[in-house]
Parts: C-alpha cells; structure tokens; sequence
C-alpha cells in the first residue's frame, strides 16, 4: 500500500470495528465522536506532517527493510541519525498539535522489540526476531500506527504476579496452542488505542522463574476478538462531546483501559513467550526509548505554551512587562534543556548485536526526571503570565447569549484592535495545555514513574569509575 496521506489513515480506521465503551455506553462510530475524533486527529498530524515539504525529509526515510519510503513512526532506528530524527519529529509534530500525538509509543515498542527478539533468539533458538521482521514488514508496507501496551493493574504491589489473589492482575497466557497462544488481563494508560490500527503487548516489569505465564510479548489488530477499550476520562473531555470551550479546538489525547477477555494470539504474532529472563530488557529497551521521546514530544509542548503566554501578553497589554519577559526565558530555559539532553541520548546510542541502535538510557531517564518537574513548573509560568481567567472565564454559550454576550464582550475586552474572541480563544487553549488531565499527568507517570526513572539511573551509572576519579585525585592507592 505504501505511504498513507491523512485522509487515507482516518479512512483506514473506519475499517476496524473494535469493541469501545465510553461513559456507560458502547460507542459504534469511533471515528466521528467528538471526544475521540480529537484523538485520532492527533495521531492524523503524523500522517499530515510527512506531506508537508518542511517537515517531509524529517518524517520521511527509506527502510533498508523493504527498500521503499516509510514514515519514521515505523522505522527502529538503524543509526545514530535515526534516534536524533526520532527527537526532532517529535518536537516538530507537538508544535504542530500541542498535546501527544499518540504514535512514539508503537515505535517505542518497534525499537525494544528489534533488540530484544533478537537477543532471545540467540540465547534459545526460537524465532521471535522473524516473528517480528515480518509484522515489522508488515506496518512498514501498510503505514500503520501501532500502540504499546504496558502498563498492568498490578493489583497488590507488593505481591509479585503469581502471588496476586486474582491471577490476571497481570496479563498472562491463560491457553497454550499448537497454532499460538490465548491470553487475558488488561493493560491501562493505553494511549492512542483508538487512533491505532495494531496494539503491541510487553511485559511490564521483570519476571522470576515462576512468572513464565506473564513474560508474554506479542501483537494483535485494536479490534481483535475479545478485545475491548473502556476510553477513560479526563479533565476537559465533556467540553469536547459538547462542542464548546474546547481551547486545542482541533487535537486531544484519549487513554482508554483495554481488557483482553481471553484474546488469541496466533504463533506468528508471538515476540516473547515464557522466557522470564528477557522480561527486564523488554521494560528497560522500551521505557528508555519511550523516555527520550518525552523530551522531544514535551519540549514542543512548551514551545506552544510560549506561544500561547506571549500571545496573552500582547493581547492583555502586557509584553513590555519585565518580569514576564524573565519568565518567557524561564520557560525557553526548561524545553531546550529537556530538548537537549534528549538530543544527548541519541548521540550517545550504541549498535547493538541486532543492528538497531539504542539510546544511553542515563541521559534518557536524567530528561525524564527533569520533564517531570519542569514542565509542571513551565505551565505554572504560563498561567502566571496569562492571568486568572485561565480558571473561570464564562462559557462561549454565554459570550454567544443574545442578552448578556454583548455585556461580557464588552467588559473582557483589552488591548484596542485585538477582537475579544480572540483573546478569549487564547484564554481557553492555556486552560487546555494546564488543564488535561491525560496529558498533564503524563508528563509525570509516562514511561514510568518519577521513582523508576531514578532507579534506572543509579542502575546504569558506572558508579566504581566515579569512585576511582576520586580516589586518584585525592592520591589514595585503591
């Protein structure tokens, strides 16, 4: 099929029929919901970009895999070029949508999965990498967007899988077949579920002997059998069903729960099964790569939320102000930080015995740490500059009332020639980038938490180098 235009990838999803809960309610016409259309048009700004000639050559490369131009969002990166372009798209693409645009994550597990089966493979003979160039082929050829599912309920944590008292705390392989396996539990924070037409599975933590069960990785269609997405809410979302106030008027970002109620899977799907040691370096593989996209994708964020502020301060007669001036800074400060110390990952990567390349996690997980706290702080900066009506400007029904529209149009106007709705747009699209809860919280949880992101620090810091400067410094023999 080839390279997919926007229009062709929306139409590709009115194809699939998965099953889809929303507030109570099955949703039928995925696509054209409000609330989730906003979605998919996010994840339709990875499409729209690559026919764009600025972004064309950033988002658009040949696989030596097939030998035809692809979209970056389906290529593991083969060198050192391809995890520093893997940065700069997603900055491009968070400019272009200011909110996630849902599709690192299937690259991420792509990435992992390149490695990792390939390793597997030469430990215990099995054929997962085959497994996984195939279907690797497969969303090349087709252009398709995939999901990573990772995250497990995990129910008790400080019981590991089989110690649960419900077994499905995490997923796990409930029937072996000699035509492949069937399995159930649930994996949650799926974001992009329902602007993806493959949903990708890995383990979610390291597994002992004894987990085989849940050491499972593997890939099935977003509307498999038995698969079911219970979209969850957020902060903003009944805006978006209703049409008004929406302030990011044409993206948003949907993170459903999906429960898999016994979904098959058949042998050539299959990337991991039972091999409990390789679990750690499936997590470890994607979660660093998932952690340096953060960087990119939220460094563009803050290029919007900079925007949006300087845009205010004209509007509100504000842009010669100092102290906001300082605080623009402050926030240029925190996204090219972020940006750059993802931008040091790639250029710090490493070949490994697959022929992918693979990030320096320290410096991955060092930007997600700093995004975590920063961009928090960078959207407190663009609230202080913007002003109060972030938290309870009228709603547009009211601006649009026949009898108290014109007054509340009167008393919100500011800088002469600036026409209120427009400032009232503004107003409402800074409410957005603080306010959504899947996107804001994300920024702290994604890929991890805070704590996991420390941990694998202090793992994979060469800590006995830093002891030895020391001692030679101090001119101690050790």
């Amino acid at each position: 099929m080839g390279l997919m235009t926007k229009d062709q990838y929306i139409e590709s999803l009115r194809k699939l029929n998965p099953v889809v809960y929303m507030f109570g309610e099955r949703i039928t016409d995925v696509v054209d919901n409000p609330r989730l259309r906003a979605g998919i048009e996010a994840t339709g700004a990875t499409y729209e970009v690559a026919e764009m000639d600025e972004y064309r050559d950033l988002a658009i490369t040949t696989s030596p895999l097939i030998n035809e131009p692809v979209n970056r969002f389906t290529l593991p990166p083969g060198s050192i070029d391809d995890l520093v372009h893997r940065v700069k798209l997603n900055r491009a693409i968070a400019n272009h949508v200011g909110t996630c645009h849902q599709r690192c994550t299937g690259l991420d597990c792509l990435s992992a999965l390149s490695i990792v089966t390939y390793d597997v493979d030469q430990k215990h003979g099995t054929s997962y990498n085959q497994n996984f160039i195939e279907f690797l082929k497969y969303m090349q050829k087709n252009d398709l967007t995939a999901n990573a599912g990772v995250t497990d309920l995990k129910g008790d944590r400080s019981k590991g899988p089989t110690q649960q008292a419900d077994d499905e705390m995490y997923l796990k392989i409930v029937e072996r077949r000699s035509d492949g396996i069937v399995v159930s539990g649930a994996k949650v924070h799926q974001t992009g579920s329902l602007s993806s037409h493959e949903i990708i599975v890995l383990p979610t933590r390291a597994m002992r002997k004894g987990d085989e069960d849940y050491a499972v990785a593997f890939a099935v269609p977003a509307d498999a059998e038995g698969l079911i997405h219970v979209v969850g809410r957020s902060s903003l979302d009944g805006r978006e069903l209703e049409g008004v106030d929406c302030g990011n008027v044409r993206y948003s970002k949907n993170c459903p729960t999906l429960i898999f109620d016994n979904v098959f899977v058949p042998n050539d799907r299959i990337f991991l099964c039972g091999e409990t040691e390789f679990a750690v370096d499936m997590v470890i593989k994607f979660s660093s790569f998932h952690r340096q996209s953060h960087g990119g994708c939220k460094a563009g964020k803050i290029d919007c939320m900079i925007g949006a502020a300087l845009t205010l301060m004209d509007y509100n007669g504000t842009s010669k102000v100092g102290h906001h001036k300082q605080k623009v800074i402050d926030m240029i400060h925190r996204a090219e930080t972020l940006y750059g110390c993802c931008l040091a990952s790639s250029y710090e990567g490493k070949q490994q015995a697959s022929g992918s390349y693979f990030i320096d996690t320290i410096l991955s997980n060092a930007s997600k740490i700093h995004e975590g706290k920063e961009l928090s702080e960078s959207i407190r900066l663009m609230i202080d500059i913007v002003g109060g009506f972030v938290a309870d400007m009228p709603s547009d029904k009211d601006f649009e009332h026949p009898e108290i529209g014109p007054k509340l149009k009167r008393y919100f106007k500011a800088v002469e020639g600036v026409p209120v709705e427009n400032r009232i747009k503004m107003f409402r699209l800074v409410e957005k980038m603080a306010m959504e809860s899947a996107d804001t919280i994300s920024d702290i949880h994604g890929g991890g938490s805070p704590e996991a992101h420390r941990v694998t620090i202090l793992r994979e810091s060469d800590l006995e180098s830093k002891k030895r400067s020391a001692l030679r410094l101090a001119g101690i023999e050790g």
